[in-house]
């Protein structure tokens, strides 16, 4: 195949979002590649076959009047994130052809990748490929850098975990009780509350719609405060959680779905608990764990080998369907990690 002109289908970013994202915000282009790399460049050329939908490429939709910690999206230009690609051409003395990378790539059926620094390489294919999109890629590093490197947790911790069956939040809820910690959880649906339950083994779970007053609810659930929150939501669930944090808390910031879609972010009007409580909020960023990727491996492999540890994908197949399923995390759609099968092999 190296050499060969083939045709490649894109999905398009086509221009800066404000309010809720739309598939229409994507288009899709067929254009030409050549299944070879420059002779002028040390770059390697991919064939993509999962790609990965999350929640921070909303930001990367928007226009940012001041540098942020990722960038935007050019528009006219495909769409970039996490993906699990094989090398079909490398002038990069790292990677050679037949090897299996995750790391960032565009949502098209094959990637020129002029600066392939940043992917690391799947050693491990006895389990699905698919899980280096989440639970062994970008999502899996930021829970376990979340809750353990930020969080620093306690056997006899009080865990609550918001959006705990997204992508990261199901197995920060499994670490919490393999370190022996009780935890609960929030979810938007009845179906996702009995996945939280039943298969991801949290002590407590919860549907946030259901819920009129938040704070009453937590108290029910932790009638002793919460040691540890991990931040998935923000806004109206991250005041709450203010209240009923117990001395000395932790609250490692991960994320904040609930305002990625708002022109004018809702405010938090009980913050004195972070001094009154002596609570550590800490925002952190999963790039400056990526050097403890090796150390997760060797913690977490085991564990989803013997069956200790779950992991559960919604797969939209094709790149067909990539808008639509990145457009659905952001109103909940999504049960488990969402991402989008482009090629088997």
């Amino acid at each position: 195949m190296a050499g060969v002109e083939v045709s490649n289908k894109q999905v398009i970013f086509k221009d800066y979002v404000v309010g809720f994202p739309k598939e229409s915000d994507m288009e899709f282009k067929t254009s030409k590649i050549i299944l070879k790399v420059p002779e002028d460049s040390n770059g390697i050329l991919l064939k993509n076959l999962y790609l990965s939908c999350d929640p921070y490429m909303r930001s990367r939709m928007a226009k940012h009047d001041r540098p942020t910690y990722v960038e935007s999206f050019l528009p006219g230009s495909p769409i970039t994130g996490y993906g699990v690609s094989k090398v079909l051409d490398s002038r990069h003395p790292n990677f050679k052809v037949g090897d299996l990378l995750w790391g960032i790539t565009g949502w098209e059926e094959y990637s020129l990748v002029t600066s392939p620094q940043h992917f690391f390489k799947i050693e491990h294919t006895d389990v699905p490929l698919s899980y280096y999109t989440g639970i062994l890629g970008m999502a899996g590093m930021t829970a376990y850098a979340g809750f353990y490197e930020v969080g620093a947790p306690k056997k006899g911790d009080r865990v609550f975990v918001s959006a705990a069956s997204g992508a990261v939040g199901q197995l920060v809820g499994q670490l919490a009780k393999l370190t022996g910690c009780y935890v609960v959880g929030s979810a938007g649906s009845k179906e996702k509350v009995d996945l939280l339950k039943n298969k991801f083994g949290y002590d407590e779970a919860f549907n946030y719609k259901e819920e009129e007053d938040l704070d009453a609810a937590l108290r029910r659930y932790f009638p002793e405060g919460i040691d540890i929150y991990f931040e998935n939501v923000g806004g109206k669930m991250l005041e709450a959680v203010l209240s009923n944090m117990r001395l000395h808390g932790r609250i490692p910031t991960c994320g904040m779905i609930s305002q990625y879609n708002l022109e004018q972010p809702e405010g938090v009007h009980n913050l004195f608990n972070l001094i009154s409580k002596r609570i550590r909020m800490e925002g952190f960023l999963v790039g400056d764990y990526y050097h403890l990727y090796p150390k997760y491996l060797e913690m977490i492999l085991p564990h989803i080998r013997e069956g200790k540890i779950s992991y559960v994908e919604d797969v939209a197949e094709g790149l067909e369907s990539a808008p639509s399923a990145l457009i659905g995390i952001y109103s909940g759609r999504n049960v488990g990690k969402q991402l989008v099968a482009v090629a088997r092999d």
